[in-house]
């Protein structure tokens, strides 16, 4: 499908070079060559996260139809793509609660865990993982409720703390995460085909890294927990406070022969993104796949180059796309007793911040959304902004500062009809910020 006109239409050029960021991450696209053969014994499959649905799909139609293929994957509610049409079932798919657990997802990691059992040296696991499966693949550590992990998450994701604090703390409060599934494959070989959510890429930060060997340690963890203010039960923090709750390290024998391979990764994404933007004639510029930070702020900053870009040119001439990634984070403010709860993502209040510091810059257009079409918890992926969000706001009596004491990034794009909803995507890299300077 040809872009849209940049000049005529921005919002839906940006949205043209959305869905190329994501078009490139789907797994049917990138799985074939990371496969090994078939084994003299069983494959079996095991998947967690919000493109395990996708990459199951991909492995069934992949694998030879004469090879024993079986097994389970869990992915988000509502985030199974269509069986495609002749493609037969043979791993199982169940759906499960993201980004806070509940007890589906509990069910799916110990159906898991027993998967993983009894396998011996002829047999295969193929691991499938992707951004989301930590909250998917919940297996709380021995003396830990499922309630206990679901409002550990809860206070993890309201903090502000950056996704490798989180998956620190989660894979130490875990059965099954931080290397526990591969250490019950155990003797069989363990293939992992992981789709990169992470800044950095670090298949260990990926879903809490199931499979692969952790550097982190119970005195990291209770850092974070420190940091923070997140409470756990008394007995959790003395058992990771004397290390009894230690994952396996790098180095660890039983990760030898184990293959780990990348599919699709947020860079992958932002290239075929430029790509589009300089078929449509406009320069590119990609600032980084890893951009971490409050996403109001990460919005300020983008801000502050796009008005130098659009005034002096400078440190890239106009007209040009400015692409970001990586995983912002929103530190959700307190409210007064009564106060309703604001509702959105952090690609959203990325928009919000964007949009409060461009102060109505002619000839600035902005998108961000998150790639696997979910915001947060939000039915929207994303939001956009243009020269005219404030003054179109303001006419309807909206102070953006309201919303973003408030948290309230949906509310406010809602109002403007100016959401980004796209649906599940099946595939998760991570966010995707595009700038349009004209």
């Amino acid at each position: 499908m040809p872009a849209p006109d940049p000049y005529t239409h921005p919002h839906a050029f940006l949205e043209h070079l959305y869905r190329a960021a994501v078009q490139r991450a789907l797994p049917l696209h990138n799985t074939a060559r990371f496969l090994p053969p078939p084994p003299r014994g069983r494959t079996v499959v095991l998947g967690a996260g919000k493109a395990a649905g996708a990459m199951v799909h991909a492995v069934e139609a992949l694998w030879p139809p004469d090879a024993p293929l079986s097994g389970l994957a869990v992915t988000r509610y509502g985030h199974t793509p269509p069986r495609p049409v002749g493609l037969t079932q043979r791993v199982e798919i169940v759906e499960a609660a993201h980004p806070v657990p509940d007890a589906a997802g509990l069910d799916a990691a110990r159906r898991i865990l027993a998967l993983a059992q009894g396998l011996t040296a002829d047999d295969l696991v193929l691991c499938l993982i992707s951004g989301g499966g930590s909250a998917l693949l919940t297996l709380p550590a021995e003396g830990l409720t499922l309630e206990d992990k679901q409002r550990v998450n809860r206070q993890l994701l309201e903090s502000g703390a950056n996704i490798a604090e989180m998956n620190c703390v989660r894979k130490h409060l875990s059965r099954i995460k931080g290397g526990r599934l591969a250490a019950a494959c155990a003797p069989a070989k363990v293939v992992t085909l992981t789709i990169s959510d992470v800044p950095g890429d670090d298949p260990s930060i990926i879903a809490s890294g199931p499979t692969v060997p952790d550097a982190t340690t119970c005195a990291d963890a209770v850092a974070v927990l420190q940091r923070y203010g997140i409470e756990v039960p008394g007995a959790i923090m003395s058992l990771l406070e004397r290390g009894a709750l230690e994952t396996p390290k790098p180095g660890d024998a039983m990760f030898g022969g184990h293959e780990v391979h990348l599919i699709a990764t947020p860079r992958q994404s932002l290239d075929a993104a430029a790509l589009a933007a300089r078929a449509a004639g406009l320069d590119a510029h990609i600032l980084s796949d890893e951009m971490e930070g409050e996403s109001r702020e990460v919005g300020k900053v983008h801000a502050a180059l796009a008005r130098a870009v659009a005034r002096r040119g400078e440190p890239f001439r106009n007209p040009c796309v400015i692409l970001s990634g990586g995983e912002t984070t929103v530190t959700v403010r307190k409210q007064p007793a009564g106060t309703p709860r604001g509702r959105g993502g952090r690609a959203a209040e990325f928009c919000l911040g964007l949009a409060q510091a461009l102060q109505g810059e002619p000839g600035i257009w902005g998108l961000a959304a998150d790639t696997d079409g979910i915001d947060g918890s939000e039915d929207n992926a994303g939001a956009c902004v243009g020269p005219e969000t404030l003054a179109r706001a303001r006419s309807l009596g909206m102070k953006i500062d309201h919303y973003l004491d408030r948290n309230d990034s949906y509310g406010y794009f809602r109002l403007l009809d100016d959401l980004v909803i796209t649906g599940p995507t099946h595939t998760n890299v991570n966010d995707f910020r595009a700038i349009l300077i004209l």
